[in-house]
């Protein structure tokens, strides 16, 4: 009998795949910031669980789930938001389910309004996601290295960041807000708004499509907090080394 009870014991011990069931001590957000806080880390994408479980066994230690990967991956479509709140969830679901590593969750615009931000933070929160990545982009969005761009206001994007940071229920969950205002409006412009973002309540600030080595210093000299860069071969960003960002500063590298 005692054999059969250290066996038993055992079974109920075994961990789950779901890092927010795994540990309801340290949520996938908190697990996220502990990442950062130790170190930048390399972030690859992953746009199923399939592609999740090989960055895992690679020995990476945060994942992405990318807007335009989703949308190429999953369905075939240009980065335009044309998928839906409910696809992206199901996604971060599959993936989450199938790997212990912080998810980041690309969430376009927020799918709307502030309104629509809240319930796109409680979506993805409860799909285990440990962080979203929210834009100011005017729908139709285009991807981030793209000409033709529309910004709303940065007051709008300011209410958005505030709704996201009100709605989350785990303190911990991350709001990563994204600027594209280098390609609308000038690198000045996207110093601007990154420092109005952090204000509004942003954990952390993506300037997307820098264009030299120099803008990514200075920005980082600008604007306090975490910040993520992104090594997209087909950019606009120069392609530059994980050392190099992360003695600038960088926290997250995404690839």
């Amino acid at each position: 009998m005692k054999g059969k009870a250290r066996r038993a014991a055992r079974t109920t011990k075994k961990p789950t795949r779901n890092p927010q069931a795994a540990n309801t001590a340290c949520s996938p957000g908190a697990a996220l910031r502990q990442l950062i806080q130790s170190g930048a880390r390399q972030v690859p994408g992953a746009f199923n669980a399939l592609t999740a479980r090989m960055a895992e066994r690679a020995g990476f230690q945060v994942i992405y789930l990318s807007g335009a990967a989703i949308s190429a991956g999953l369905v075939g479509v240009p980065d335009v938001g044309l998928l839906t709140l409910s696809e992206i969830a199901e996604q971060t679901r599959y993936i989450t389910a199938a790997v212990t590593l912080p998810l980041i969750v690309d969430g376009d615009t927020g799918f709307g309004e502030p309104v629509n931000v809240e319930r796109a933070v409680r979506m993805l929160e409860a799909a285990g996601a440990a962080a979203i990545q929210l834009e100011d982009q005017r729908l139709p969005k285009r991807c981030g290295h793209l000409s033709g761009k529309e910004l709303v206001s940065t007051a709008e994007m300011q209410a958005k960041v505030r709704a996201a940071a009100a709605a989350r229920r785990e303190p911990g969950f991350m709001i990563i807000a994204r600027t594209d205002a280098r390609g609308a409006g000038g690198f000045d412009e996207a110093v601007a708004r990154a420092q109005a973002y952090r204000a509004a309540g942003a954990d952390a600030i993506f300037p997307e499509a820098l264009e030299s080595a120099d803008e990514f210093a200075r920005l980082r000299r600008a604007v306090d907090g975490p910040l993520v860069a992104n090594m997209t071969e087909f950019g606009r960003s120069p392609l530059l080394g994980f050392d190099e960002l992360a003695a600038m500063g960088y926290s997250l590298v995404l690839y």
